[in-house]
C-alpha cells in the first residue's frame, strides 16, 4: 500500500528506494500526529501558565495528581481566560501611600471541587458579584450592633468581596455539607464577643436551609439542626483562663483578676462534649484588670499600684501566658477526642484614636489591595498567640496534634471596609448626644457588619474540618 500522492517505482533499486521514503514518510507522519496532540491537550499550555499561578486553576484528583480542571462555567477555553481581571482605582488611609483596589470579575468565581493543602491565609481578596450567603433581612440573629444595612449604612459593596488563596480557590460555604460533616456532632465557640460575631455568622448561613432549635440556657447559647443533630454551641469566656473579683493579696476586691495559669472551668467542663472548639481571645486583656500567676499578682493592665514597684508581666506577655495555659489544658485533657480550633487575634481599624476617644472607620468601603497600613498593638498580640500556640503544641506531645491555627490576622487587616464604624446603631449620623461632655457616641472598628468580612471565617472553618475529617 502506497501513501496517497506516490507511485510505486520499478525494479528493485527503485522498490528499496520506495520502501525507505514510506518508511520514512510513516513515522514522520506519526511523530506529527503525536505533537498535535500533545498540544492540543496539553496539561497546562503557555498561554495558560498566568492563569494558573494567578488563580491556582488546577487541583489533584483524588489519587494526588493534578488531573484535570477544577474550575466550572467553562473558565478555559483554547488556553485564553475568559474572566478578565480589572483594576479598579485606588485610594489611601491614614494619609499613608497604601493602596485600596480591587481585583473585579465580571462574573461568579467558579468553584472547585477541593482546595487540596494550601495555605488559606496568603492570598488577596476579590469582589464577587454573587453576593452574600444571607441578608441582613433573612437571618433573625444577628445582633443590631452588627446589622449595618438596617442601621444605614449606604454602601453594600463590603459584603460582595471574597478570599483568594494563593495556590487555590477557598470554596464558598456550602450550608448543607457543612450540616452533613457535623452530623450528630457538637461545635463551639468560646471566647469574647468577636466569637459571637463568628458564631451568628455560622448561624445565619445555616439558617437558610435548615431552621434551629433553640434550646440554650443562661450559661450558654445553644442551637440545633434537627436534619442532621448538629448543635452549636457559645460560651462566654472573656480571657479563656479563670478570672474572679475577690481580692488577691494588695490587688482589691471588685477589680478583674486574670489566673494566667488556671483554665476557665465554665467551658473545661463541658469540654468532653464537643467535637470541635474555635477559641477567640485577646482584646479583653486591654481591659483594666491584675494578672495572677502562681496565686500572686504579677502584673496589671490600667491597674498597677506604685507602692507595689516594677510589674513582672505586661498585658501582653499575660496573653501569650493564657493562650498556652488553655491550648496546653484542652489538649490534653483525657476526655476530648475532637480538635480544638484557635483563630487568632481579629484586627481593628481605628483611626485618630482609640474606641472611647473619636477613634474612626469612617467612609472606607473596600479593602486595602496588597499592604495593611501596620497595627503595631495587633502585630504583637499575634505574634505572641501565633508563638504560644507553637508552645503548647509542643508542650502537649503527642496530643498537639489536638490543636488547629486559623490564622486570619493578616488576611484582615486589610478589611478596613468590614466594620460597622458609625452604623452600629440607627442613628449613623451621631446626631444623639452621650454624656455631659456632650461626645458623639463611639465607632464600632473592631467587630464586623453582617452579612460581610466574618462570613469568610466560617469558609476557613469548614474548610478546617473537612481537611481535618478527610485525613
Amino acid at each position: 500500500m502506497s501513501l496517497p500522492g506516490m507511485k510505486t517505482p520499478a525494479g528493485a533499486s527503485g522498490i528499496q528506494q520506495w520502501l525507505s521514503t514510506t518508511v520514512m514518510s510513516a513515522v514522520s507522519l506519526v511523530l506529527a500526529l503525536v505533537v498535535i496532540s500533545l498540544s492540543a491537550g496539553s496539561f497546562l499550555p503557555r498561554a495558560s501558565l498566568r492563569v494558573y499561578l494567578t488563580t491556582g486553576a488546577f487541583g489533584g484528583s483524588k489519587n494526588g495528581t493534578a488531573a484535570a480542571f477544577l474550575l466550572s462555567d467553562k473558565v478555559f477555553q483554547g488556553g485564553q481566560e475568559l474572566l478578565p481581571e480589572q483594576n479598579v482605582p485606588s485610594d489611601t488611609m491614614n494619609s499613608s501611600k497604601a493602596s485600596l483596589g480591587t481585583r473585579q470579575f465580571n462574573r461568579r468565581m467558579p468553584e472547585p471541587v477541593a482546595t487540596g493543602a494550601c495555605d488559606l491565609y496568603r492570598g488577596e481578596w476579590f469582589s464577587d458579584s454573587s453576593g452574600p450567603l444571607y441578608t441582613n433581612s433573612s437571618c433573625p440573629l444577628i445582633t443590631k450592633t452588627q446589622n449595618c444595612q438596617a442601621n444605614g449604612r449606604p454602601d453594600k459593596g463590603y459584603e460582595n468581596w471574597r478570599w483568594k488563596p494563593e495556590q487555590c480557590i477557598l470554596p464558598r460555604f456550602d450550608a448543607q455539607k457543612f450540616l452533613e460533616l457535623m452530623r450528630g456532632k457538637t461545635l463551639a465557640f468560646v471566647g469574647d464577643s468577636v466569637a459571637r460575631n463568628q458564631m451568628e455568622s455560622l448561624l445565619c448561613i445555616l439558617w437558610q436551609v435548615d431552621t434551629p432549635v433553640n434550646n440554650g440556657t443562661r450559661r450558654m447559647q445553644k442551637w440545633i439542626f434537627r436534619s442532621t443533630s448538629t448543635t452549636i454551641i457559645r460560651i462566654w469566656s472573656s480571657w479563656l483562663v479563670h478570672r474572679s473579683i475577690e481580692a488577691v493579696e494588695f490587688a482589691p476586691n471588685g477589680l478583674d483578676k486574670v489566673f494566667l495559669d488556671i483554665p476557665d472551668e465554665n467551658f473545661m467542663e463541658l469540654l468532653p462534649s464537643f467535637d470541635v472548639l474555635v477559641l477567640s481571645s485577646g482584646h479583653w486583656f486591654a481591659k483594666r484588670s491584675a494578672y495572677i500567676l502562681n496565686g500572686s499578682v504579677v502584673g496589671g493592665q490600667l491597674w498597677w499600684p506604685r507602692e507595689a514597684g516594677k510589674m513582672q508581666m505586661n498585658s501582653v506577655d499575660a496573653f501569650g501566658v493564657s493562650v498556652v495555659t488553655c491550648l496546653t489544658a484542652v489538649a490534653t485533657s483525657p476526655d476530648f477526642k475532637g480538635i480544638a480550633i484557635l483563630r487568632t487575634y481579629s484586627p481593628d481599624h481605628y483611626e485618630g484614636g482609640e474606641w472611647n476617644t473619636n477613634g474612626s472607620c469612617t467612609g472606607k468601603v473596600k479593602p486595602l489591595l496588597d499592604e495593611a497600613v501596620r497595627n503595631e498593638f495587633t502585630d504583637t498580640m499575634h505574634e505572641k498567640q501565633v508563638t504560644s500556640f507553637r508552645k503548647a503544641v509542643k508542650n502537649s506531645g503527642e496530643h498537639g496534634s489536638k490543636l488547629k491555627l486559623m490564622d486570619i490576622t493578616k488576611p484582615f487587616a486589610l478589611r478596613v471596609d468590614g466594620h460597622p464604624g458609625p452604623y452600629r446603631s440607627t442613628d449613623p449620623n451621631k446626631k444623639t448626644q452621650r454624656g455631659p461632655d456632650g461626645k458623639p457616641p463611639p465607632q464600632d472598628c473592631l467587630h464586623w457588619c453582617m452579612p460581610g468580612a466574618v462570613d469568610t471565617w466560617n469558609e476557613m472553618l469548614l474548610e478546617t474540618i473537612r481537611r481535618e475529617l478527610a485525613g
